[in-house]
């Protein structure tokens, strides 16, 4: 097995020099790692900063290596998850901002990065008011997590139509691969839903879903196409919900709290939410972490079907999806018309 991830993952990061100190005892320094910071001191976004894209191949030894598709930072470069730091904004509002550090071939460090998991604003002040370098790669993992939120209807092997939340360990899925399968784990967190953490709204009918369909942004959705209209070179596409978003049928739900489901099989599945093809949670370097100590060990000999990433070829980039009729279009590629 390669010691890189299949596909990178496209952060969106801030280079630590977008976000200096402006009040403080570190007055006029720029964003550093967990060592080198101070609680209290204030932090301001800089005008017109906008986030740039990190492409990252998780390694298995937990760290990341920048993939040549990415808009900051050295390729081939290794790059380190520091810790979990959360700002206070002005009206008292939490926000999360995961740090990563590049090393160079020497080991120093040569860039520090911000990763923020609700929106910053240019201009505006942040007060450091954590620092945590415990549960950085547990945070990480839950946004690499494809999950379900509450109430959506999951089809057994029976033929019922079950919601996520009423599933038990051992209880069987009809899988597109395999058929029915039983569950390993069943995972869950609530989460505020914003940034990385807002869910993505797929309405009704949009994908021939029976019902509207609300899962993580990331989580990946399996079409057969009839005819290719997406021009992928191939019939069986797998895409991300997020690059389908288009503001009308299907849409951010930002706002309030969010319940997520992660449902584990013995190898990465597909299977049916309100009637669309989904994936399941893939235990690799960048998710392993969302495993419970317990779970990772009892299951860790059993889960040797998601090294293969049987699915991992059929993904489709943003490239072929960035128009605003990509789902439309699917759709009408879905029945061949």
């Amino acid at each position: 097995m390669s010691d890189l991830s299949e596909t990178a993952q496209a952060l969106q990061v801030y280079p630590a020099e977008m976000l200096p100190v402006s009040n403080g005892a570190n007055f006029g320094d720029s964003l550093s790692f967990a060592a080198d910071l101070m609680l209290d001191d204030i932090y301001e976004l800089a005008a017109g900063a906008a986030p740039l894209m990190l492409g990252l191949h998780a390694l298995e030894n937990g760290h990341f290596r920048v993939a040549d598709s990415t808009e900051v930072g050295a390729p081939g470069a290794t790059v380190v998850l520091d810790s979990c730091v959360t700002f206070m904004d002005s009206q008292s509002q939490a926000i999360e901002c995961l740090l990563l550090v590049e090393v160079d071939s020497e080991g120093h460090v040569a860039r520090i990065y911000a990763m923020p998991l609700a929106p910053l604003v240019p201009k505006h002040d942040y007060r450091l008011v954590g620092i945590d370098t415990d549960n950085a790669p547990l945070r990480f993992a839950q946004v690499a997590c494809v999950s379900f939120t509450r109430g959506t209807k999951l089809a057994m092997a029976t033929g019922e139509q079950r919601a996520v939340e009423d599933l038990r360990i051992g209880e069987k899925i009809l899988t597109r691969d395999d058929g029915p399968q039983p569950v390993r784990w069943i995972g869950q967190n609530t989460v505020r839903a914003i940034g990385d953490f807002a869910p993505v709204m797929i309405t009704k009918g949009t994908l021939h879903n029976e019902n509207d369909l609300l899962v993580s942004p990331d989580h990946r959705l399996f079409i057969y196409q009839r005819s290719d209209k997406l021009g992928a070179g191939r019939a069986e596409v797998l895409l991300k919900a997020r690059h389908l978003v288009n503001g009308d049928t299907v849409y951010v739900q930002d706002g309030g709290f969010v319940d997520y489901y992660q449902i584990l099989f013995d190898a990465h599945q597909i299977v049916f939410a309100e009637g669309i093809a989904a994936e399941t949670l893939l235990i690799d370097p960048r998710t392993r972490s969302a495993l419970p100590d317990n779970v990772a060990d009892t299951l860790g000999g059993t889960l040797a079907g998601h090294k293969h990433r049987v699915h991992g070829k059929f993904e489709v980039g943003k490239r072929l999806l960035s128009r605003p009729d990509a789902a439309e279009l699917l759709l009408r590629a879905s029945k061949g018309g």
